[in-house]
């Protein structure tokens, strides 16, 4: 994969999709369940973003790092046929170390 997301947006592979299903057997989507966050893997992220006097804030998360978000964040992307979230670095919650 060669995706280099702008700014100060990251990529990230979500490691547990759980599918849950409702009293009547329909299945839900991952992100309609909610009360529990995602746990995913940063796959690439952005330089940066830009504040208003034109200095450069550094992301603060790098590829590799173990993250926990809400599960409604972001956007899901297909890329090379694998699903990915698509957030801003201010929708990830924690670091896991």
């Amino acid at each position: 994969m060669n995706i280099k997301p702008l700014f100060d947006r990251v990529l990230i592979k979500i490691s547990e999709v759980k599918e849950e299903k409702t009293a009547g057997g329909l299945l839900l989507s991952p992100k309609a369940v909610t009360g529990e966050p995602a746990i995913g893997e940063v796959v690439a992220c952005g330089g940066g973003k830009y504040a208003s006097n034109g200095e450069l804030i550094p992301m603060s998360v790098s590829v590799g790092d173990k993250v926990i978000m809400n599960r409604n964040a972001g956007q899901t992307v297909k890329i090379d046929g694998e699903e990915y979230t698509m957030a801003f670095e201010s929708e990830i919650m924690a670091v896991v170390k």
